[in-house]
């Protein structure tokens, strides 16, 4: 516990820290994927994969969409690539070089090293697979190692339950709801919040190496080891 002259108790001594870079408009590359920021080359693969859904299910809580007709998701794609907050990536599989689902990063917040990543659409090609979780590792990686953020937020509306289960499993930390946080969609969202922290993320990178490795996986890709023991293993200390 640290206090200050007047015998109050104040946060971690934070006097070297400086602001953070804004993330870049670069590639990420993993074993699996790789991330491309969002243009309008890949308009026509987001929205082929999108169409593998059987309904509009995973658009319920998004705040945009679902789009039936190319032409209207082209203008949502050029909207997405203009963007600069929210910075949205295309996932890219790298045995068919695809674009099957999107991700970004938001509320891009330097001076306090603080960023949320958001705006996760994964078609069905990029559902529970071993991409959709390379994906999140490569931008989790990318905004700790690269770029030197403390912080890393994840939220979701809270009746979202495979986000908020998803949240956990990736090894975010709840932190608590925030009632009727959002309106959108013609609806009221409470809204709730995990994070991740520079001091959790060293352990963490390391479950996300060793889940990822190819040896991980049985020949017919399935995983050996879930990542959510690993991650409940590191966070019961």
């Amino acid at each position: 516990m640290n206090f200050n002259n007047y015998g109050q108790p104040v946060g971690p001594d934070l006097s070297d820290w400086h602001t953070r870079p804004l993330p870049p408009h670069v590639e990420l590359a993993g074993h699996y994927c790789r991330l491309e920021p969002v243009s309008q080359r890949h308009a026509e693969s987001l929205f082929a994969a999108y169409q593998l859904a059987d309904d509009h299910r995973d658009w319920t809580y998004i705040a945009v969409g679902p789009f039936d007709a190319l032409t209207s998701f082209e203008q949502y794609v050029l909207e997405l690539e203009a963007s600069s907050d929210p910075l949205h990536y295309a996932v890219i599989d790298l045995e068919t070089e695809r674009a099957i689902g999107t991700l970004s990063l938001m509320r891009i917040d330097p001076k306090n090293g603080v960023v949320e990543v958001g705006f996760v659409v994964y078609s069905p090609l990029l559902q529970k697979s071993r991409i959709a979780t390379e994906a999140q590792f490569l931008l989790m990686r990318h905004v700790f190692d690269d770029l030197g953020y403390r912080r890393y937020e994840w939220k979701c509306d809270d009746l979202n339950a495979p986000s908020r289960a998803a949240a956990l499993r990736l090894g975010f930390r709840f932190e608590g709801v925030f009632r009727q946080a959002v309106v959108y969609k013609g609806r009221s969202r409470d809204t709730a919040w995990f994070s991740i922290i520079d001091q959790e993320w060293p352990a963490l990178r390391e479950v996300y190496l060793r889940w990822l490795a190819p040896d991980n996986f049985d020949k017919a890709g399935q995983q050996i080891v879930r990542l959510s023991e690993w991650v409940q293993a590191i966070q019961t200390f």
